[in-house]
């Protein structure tokens, strides 16, 4: 077994992203209906969050895969749920409605041991990534870290 080299100190998200391999970034507008955002879970094959944007590709917000399995099957979940939480439920149209507001995200210049630190204190598996003016340029998994700091 050949051991990857560890990264230097330094090493930021930036320096990390190309290494990752290609793949969709999954996005949806904050408009998005339960049939789309459905559609996008499905095709995001690596990814149980969805990235909640606006029209110019700004992060608002993410839509987790479990939150969505509550809303879409509540009565499973719930022997007798409570009237707010069922009227919440009747509203809720678009991504804007289902979408967790000020999710943790990496920039491209957060050093990768620091949001390693912060996904791992949060007890969060992945984490857009975003450029200077707030719009997701990638995204990153725990998975993605263990393999960048595994042996291949």
């Amino acid at each position: 077994m050949i051991q990857k080299q560890r990264p230097q100190g330094n090493e930021t998200i930036g320096d990390l992203l190309p290494e990752l391999r290609e793949r969709e970034i999954p996005l949806v507008p904050e408009e998005a209906g339960v049939k789309e955002i459905v559609e996008a879970f499905s095709s995001a094959c690596h990814s149980r969050l969805l990235y909640v944007v606006d029209d110019n590709g700004r992060l608002q917000g993410v839509i987790s895969l479990g939150h969505m399995v509550r809303h879409v099957f509540f009565h499973y979940h719930d022997s007798c749920p409570h009237i707010q939480n069922i009227s919440s439920m009747a509203i809720a149209e678009t991504a804007r409605d289902f979408m967790q507001r000020e999710p943790l995200a990496a920039t491209l210049s957060d050093e990768v041991e620091e949001v390693l630190g912060r996904m791992i204190k949060h007890n969060v598996k992945e984490v857009p990534v975003v450029d200077e003016g707030q719009r997701v340029v990638g995204d990153l998994t725990m998975v993605d870290l263990l393999q960048h700091h595994e042996y291949i």
